[in-house]
């Protein structure tokens, strides 16, 4: 999605690989080289071991390959499940017989050394036909003879030869599966391309990496290439670390300027802390490129800590998302790193780190702390006091180092915990927080890092769950981020608009509130990092473009924000088929929109499930009586244990003000075309006149009141006489004074009785006994015009006013009675506002679940 505005070039943009049929006549004629730009940009797919562990799992990764891929795309593997571990494994036996030679040590290295290839074996069969099967099944045993031979030789020269063979397994299965079910592929070794310098530092020779790859990917055939593994300049194997897959393929991405990577593994996304042990951690769902950096320097279970780097060049155009989602639930938007404006920069974690080092030297002082800095890449330093902290595994290489300065050096055993977000080291209002949070941790220091990333307790315990839950507690309670789409942009959505900006300055409720899209019948504006509130409309008038529903829905299934309301202030019943859609995607809706509430018994209940079962608030009180809180006092009344029995009042704003002013001085059809002039009636009266706008609320009422019943059961009473009601327009306003009789009449009449005329909604619901003690329900219903003695309740209202009663078994000889004006622009956008605090009150206290498969 552009910043700017829904287009159709964001909508379902990348088309499903699908079948070979497809790929000659559609994909290959998109794939070129890296030197021609493609259709669409490439994007690379990694997929780590626990996405491959099973058939049953590596069957999953297959569908999301035929439903995300095109053929210029590249994916890229761990091994499969534990296969890297099996190695490590097998290596450790090895040194072992080596070291000491018992036969006790080589049986466990032979029988490991079987189960590792039965594992393989058994992938391979449960997947593949048997011409693949026999041909993986001969170069599987190739590979174990080839294992035996390098363990029973020098192992430590073939270290990394034996820890690549998961990635080249997972690669090959993987590239045969696809070439049986979905489309051309080939496996890759990686280090056939990739070159490093060493193993320490991971530099890559891009120049040499990027011609090497494109010599290595063949047209027409989707790349599969192995993560983990590359050669250094000798062209000696070499590792990226553990969970270095992440790595490869942001590398990799780097090498061919791809558009996106997603890494695909068990968990949906990035959190706001592990939450596996933070339950109310929740979803990260956009994060600036720095602060995921900070969060995978700092421990961070999901990003590895060199993941970013090849995707962060400030010299560069070129800027690569990254995405994190869980092969598990591949509908489940995830999180996106990158580039992103001020909303994504609020985003607030907390991560944690035990077992590390404080070392405490004068060489960490002035100066001097630039080259330890340099050498060890401390978790943080201060330069002033002479501290840094670093890993239990540094602490070897930096005695030594400092051997050689002949400095005294303490160590002494930490742990630390961090607030993470863009630029907080710099905000004096988080480092308070942060300290409060920690007052019974009593950190030993806080510090905030070089990048101003994160802010850093230094603790003299190791950090507790407890803890962590505190101080997360503590930081993100505020940081929830909701989105607003506001659909429809006249009379009352302008109104609503100019009220936005001082809601959100003065509403607690509002504060983490972001209007993210406009809407009119025809165009839309879509903005991921916010409308600025106070230039809306004038963004809207510049910048909105023309979209269709099937592109709506596509940006609401993947917007970036914890929960999303659309605010439906459009007449359009179109606009409300897309109510059920919403609701299965978990979207809020605030509806001044009558069609749905009043739509057939059948359509509303569904809608009401479907929003019950996704945790949808839907939420009209402006469908009825404008800002007048009738539906709250409905919802109060039964939620409360009341029942109500009887529902009536004048519901049309127009009608009331026609029949309060209607005295028989001047013709019906004159005050009626004046109602007409001011604005009051619609621009073709008879929908006011038909009754059906009141039909409809009574309607919308009574199910709110817990009754079920259609439109057809109430009886609705036309004003507009037959042989006027299928003329245009224009026609109909030439001929209204046709209406001046019949009004007249009905006027003169209940004058006569010392009473008037009103157009009144009724509805009442009657429990008898019979004589079986059976109990009977009688529904009653309609709309029309009643004669109505002058000391009647609905007789004497100011013009324009609606008045609801309410009868129920704690109202029945007193009823309750809400009054007060049932039109305009303020009052309806006000009643709007009313409902946008409710449902956000409520989402406050929304509690998600977290749903993970685990963490690698």
């Amino acid at each position: 999605m552009t910043p700017a505005s829904i287009t159709k070039n964001n909508v379902n943009e990348k088309k499903a690989v699908l079948s070979k049929d497809i790929v000659e006549h559609e994909f290959i004629a998109d794939f070129t080289t890296e030197n021609k730009l493609a259709k669409h940009a490439i994007q690379v797919h990694k997929f780590g071991g626990s996405s491959l562990a099973t058939a049953k799992c590596i069957k999953r990764v297959v569908e999301i390959i035929r439903e995300n891929c095109q053929l210029n795309d590249i994916v890229v593997v761990s091994a499969n499940g534990k296969n890297t571990d099996g190695l490590f494994a097998i290596y450790s036996l090895a040194e072992q017989v080596i070291a000491t030679p018992a036969k006790q040590t080589s049986d466990q290295l032979s029988q490991a050394i079987a189960e590792l290839a039965q594992q393989q074996e058994q992938l391979i069969t449960e997947l593949l036909n048997t011409n693949n099967t026999k041909q993986l099944l001969h170069l599987l045993s190739k590979d174990i003879e080839q294992l035996t031979r390098w363990l029973a030789g020098d192992i430590v020269q073939h270290h990394n030869d034996i820890l690549a063979l998961g990635e080249v397994w997972s690669a090959r299965l993987l590239s045969a599966l696809l070439n049986e079910q979905v489309c051309p592929s080939n496996s890759i070794d990686a280090r056939d391309f990739l070159v490093i310098d060493n193993e320490q530092s991971c530099a890559v020779d891009s120049a040499i990496s990027a011609a090497q790859l494109r010599q290595r990917r063949q047209f027409g055939k989707l790349a599969v290439i192995t993560g983990y593994i590359s050669k250094d300049s000798r062209g000696k194997s070499c590792t990226l670390g553990r969970n270095g897959s992440d790595y490869s393929a942001t590398i990799i991405a780097a090498l061919v300027a791809a558009g996106n990577v997603t890494l695909w593994t068990d968990v949906d996304g990035i959190y706001s802390a592990d939450p596996r042990v933070v339950p109310n951690a929740r979803k990260l769902h956009r994060l600036p490129n720095g602060v995921a950096k900070e969060l995978g320097r700092l421990g961070n279970p999901v990003l590895h800590a060199k993941t970013l780097l090849p995707l962060i060049n400030p010299l560069s155009e070129h800027h690569t998302h990254l995405h994190v989602a869980s092969s598990f639930d591949a509908q489940v938007v995830g999180t996106e790193i990158g580039k992103f404006g001020q909303i994504a920069k609020q985003e607030l974690s907390v991560t944690y780190l035990n077992d590390l080092l404080l070392v405490q030297s004068v060489s960490f002082i002035g100066e001097a702390a630039a080259k330890a800095k340099a050498e060890f890449s401390p978790i943080c330093i201060d330069d002033q006091q002479g501290f840094m902290v670093i890993t239990q595994a540094q602490q070897k290489p930096l005695s030594q180092w400092l051997a050689s300065h002949d400095v005294d050096i303490t160590f002494k055993p930490v742990a630390i915990i961090a607030t993470v977000g863009h630029k907080v080291a710099g905000r004096g209002d988080i480092k308070a927080r942060f300290k409060r949070s920690l007052k019974t941790a009593k950190p030993l220091n806080i510090v905030g890092s070089e990048n101003n990333h994160s802010v850093i307790a230094i603790l003299p315990e190791p950090c507790s769950i407890e803890l962590l839950n505190t101080v997360h507690h503590d930081m993100t309670k505020d940081a929830r981020h909701i989105g607003l789409v506001v659909a429809g942009m006249g009379n009352i959505g302008e109104r609503f608009l100019e009220l936005l900006p001082a809601q959100l300055n003065k509403v607690y409720a509002l504060e983490n509130l972001h209007l993210v899209g406009l809407l009119s019948s025809k165009k839309a504006l879509i903005n991921n990092d916010g409308i600025d509130v106070n230039q809306a409309r004038s963004l809207f008038a510049q910048d909105a473009q023309s979209y269709d529903g099937e592109q709506l829905i596509s940006w609401l299934s993947h917007h970036p924000y914890d929960e999303l309301i659309v605010v439906d202030i459009t007449p359009s019943e179109d606009f409300s088929l897309l109510y059920e859609q919403l609701f299965a995607l978990g979207i809020h809706v605030i509806g001044a929109n009558k069609w749905a509430a009043s739509s057939s018994t059948e359509h509303y209940n569904n809608l009401v499930n479907t929003a019950d079962s996704n945790n949808s608030l839907w939420l009209g009180n402006t469908t009825v009586g404008a800002g007048l809180p009738i539906n709250y006092a409905i919802d109060d009344l039964r939620q409360s244990g009341d029942s109500i029995s009887e529902l009536s009042g004048i519901f049309s704003g127009t009608l009331s003000w026609l029949f309060e002013t209607y005295d028989g001085s001047s013709k019906f059809s004159e005050l009626l075309l004046n109602a007409l002039a001011q604005g009051i009636t619609e621009p073709d009266p008879r929908e006011d006149l038909s009754g059906r706008d009141v039909q409809r609320k009574l309607l919308i009422l009574a199910r709110k009141s817990g009754f079920e019943l259609d439109l057809a059961d109430i009886d609705c009473q036309n004003l507009v006489p037959e042989a006027l009601q299928s003329l245009s327009t224009r026609d109909f306003l030439a001929r209204a004074d046709e209406l001046d009789d019949y009004f007249a009449t009905a006027l003169s009449d209940a004058n006569d009785k010392g009473a008037c005329i009103r157009y009144v909604a009724r509805f009442q619901h009657n429990e008898t006994t019979g004589t079986n003690s059976k109990v009977k329900t009688k529904i009653s219903a309609k709309v029309s015009l009643e004669v109505l003695p002058q000391s009647d309740a609905f007789a004497n209202l100011t013009p324009c006013d609606n008045i609801f009663q309410i009868n129920s078994h704690w109202y029945q000889d007193n009823p309750l009675i809400i009054r007060g004006p049932g039109a305009g622009r303020d009052v309806t956008a006000g009643g709007l506002h009313s409902d946008l605090v409710k449902i956000c009150q409520q989402l406050a206290h929304k509690k998600n679940q977290v749903k993970i498969k685990g963490i690698n």
